[in-house]
């Protein structure tokens, strides 16, 4: 795929996982192959059904989740994405109870994407602030 081709992927999925939940599913069944494995702290992911799973549990926890890109470059076969997450923890997550607080925080990923699917992730996020902003972790005073 070439340097637009792959942005355009990219573009694509985070564009139908903005649309709701069903949406999601179906990006991730067309942008996937069943081998793929994610990347993240603690455990990799492997597999189709259970990154199906994970990121369905993600969108019951946060169901007004909204992605929006902010840098997007390509090397080769992988594609750097940093973006912003906003949404509200409705639903069990982590082992969390729902706050009903609001989030935003930013994420860093790099895809490997290989025959039109993604193959590969590695993903991190600002699990701190996420904490701090359900109320679980103290925030530093301000000076």
């Amino acid at each position: 795929m070439s340097t637009k081709d792959l942005k355009a992927f990219e573009r694509h999925f985070f564009e139908e996982w903005n649309k709701g939940k069903a949406a999601a599913m179906a990006v991730i069944d067309e942008t996937c192959a069943n081998s793929i494995v994610w990347h993240s702290t603690g455990d990799d992911i492997r597999g189709l059904n259970d990154y199906k799973k994970y990121m369905g549990e993600f969108y019951d926890a946060f169901p007004d989740n909204h992605f929006a890109i902010d840098d997007i470059f390509t090397e080769g076969d992988k594609v750097a994405v940093r973006y912003t997450i906003t949404g509200t923890h409705k639903g069990k997550y982590m082992g969390i109870p729902p706050t009903n607080k609001k989030v935003k925080l930013w994420v860093i990923e790099i895809d490997r994407i290989v025959g039109g699917k993604f193959v590969e992730d590695w993903i991190r996020f600002d699990t701190l602030s996420m904490m701090q902003q359900l109320g679980l972790a103290p925030t530093p005073a301000k000076k």
